[in-house]
């Protein structure tokens, strides 16, 4: 169990490590668009300071927040680490990499930030530790209001984005890529990681 547990909890801090950093490199790159959260993480940044990683622990607490009272339970210890650590790391990263406003860059920035957001997203998930506050607030929307899960994230993502350009983020083909693309990844790269976890711990791993 012991092992198990070691195994289960260093996949999921080195997949939030790897998804922040990819976070980071598509803001680096952000002529093309960010993210659909992080369009209204660096919007409430540009109207009202702070950092976007704090923002993107605060909007995290206002949706944990909101789904455990409709629950009436507490989220799993997991989703207030991915919650803090996920802002910090981004806030970490954003001071370590360079800032660079050649366009060759800025593409090298996206790109390799595209994929390295979603194989660290896949790497973090395969844990079965506890899913993130916008993962649980999905959840809820299909619930409550049927359809898939493709469709509550998209409604999601749909009002993120729309808040954060009003508030003046980063809009972009970049943002359809990343709404559209890194979904495709996770789903490839989640049965690699689940099953490199299941051989290093001899045993299948569940939620």
């Amino acid at each position: 169990m012991r092992k198990k547990l070691a195994w289960q909890w260093t996949f999921f801090f080195a997949g939030l490590i790897v998804m922040s950093l990819g976070i980071s490199m598509t803001i680096k790159g952000r002529i093309f668009g960010v993210s659909p959260w992080d369009v209204l993480h660096i919007g409430l940044f540009q109207q009202l300071g702070l950092t976007i990683g704090t923002w993107s622990i605060l909007t995290g607490l206002f949706i944990i927040i909101c789904s455990s009272l409709y629950l009436r339970q507490w989220p799993k210890f997991a989703t207030w680490l991915n919650m803090m650590l996920v802002g910090l790391f981004i806030d970490f990263f954003n001071w370590l990499l360079p800032v660079s406003n050649v366009l060759a860059i800025e593409i090298t920035y996206f790109v390799l930030g595209f994929f390295v957001l979603s194989i660290g997203c896949a790497f973090y998930i395969s844990a079965s530790v506890g899913a993130g506050p916008r993962d649980t607030i999905m959840m809820i929307i299909v619930e409550k209001f049927g359809g898939s899960v493709r469709m509550a994230r998209t409604i999601m993502e749909v009002f993120a984005v729309s808040g954060g350009w009003l508030l003046g983020g980063p809009v972009g083909v970049g943002t359809i890529i990343l709404a559209l693309g890194s979904g495709q990844i996770i789903q490839m790269a989640l049965p690699l990681f689940k099953k490199r976890l299941e051989q290093l711990v001899g045993e299948p791993v569940q939620p």
